[in-house]
């Protein structure tokens, strides 16, 4: 379902769409059109764009990609798919009860899941706020640990 979403494949895309997305949530995939999860969550994705495309813009991204490197380490993606929200070119944030708050790793249980993430994100979005609290029950929510390397 990736082929029905923008593809981006270089850094010099992924910054123009973050730059260019305004009073809009951009909404960043990062895995491979392969793997299975992401093919579920772009399915999701895919199904909602054009429910939310009054103030949500959606695009994937090979996290194989060469050019597209410099955002996987910068995002410490290494668990696929993860999604990242960005309104105005902010990094927005979300506890969901993770672990890590920066992304969104998986996919989402159901169309409603994410449609409700986003109206979130974009309501606090509007009123400044760079960290939003996640409207999911903490059951639907995968889980995940994180490993720290060196510690």
């Amino acid at each position: 379902m990736s082929y029905l979403l923008p593809n981006l494949s270089s850094k010099e895309e992924v910054d123009k769409l973050i730059c260019d997305t305004l009073d809009k949530v951009l909404v960043l995939r990062f895995g491979r059109a392969s793997d299975t999860v992401c093919m579920l969550l772009d399915d999701i994705l895919a199904k909602s764009a054009r429910e939310v495309s009054k103030f949500a813009s959606i695009a994937v991204a090979d996290v194989d990609a060469e050019a597209i490197q410099v955002y996987v380490k910068y995002f410490d993606i290494t668990v696929i798919p993860a999604t990242i929200f960005f309104f105005n070119a902010q990094h927005m944030k979300m506890d969901s009860g993770s672990p890590d708050h920066t992304k969104w790793i998986g996919a989402f249980h159901t169309k409603q899941d994410f449609i409700d993430v986003l109206e979130t994100i974009f309501r606090g979005a509007m009123k400044g706020k760079m960290i939003v609290s996640s409207p999911i029950p903490p059951e639907r929510v995968p889980k995940f640990q994180l490993l720290y390397k060196g510690i």
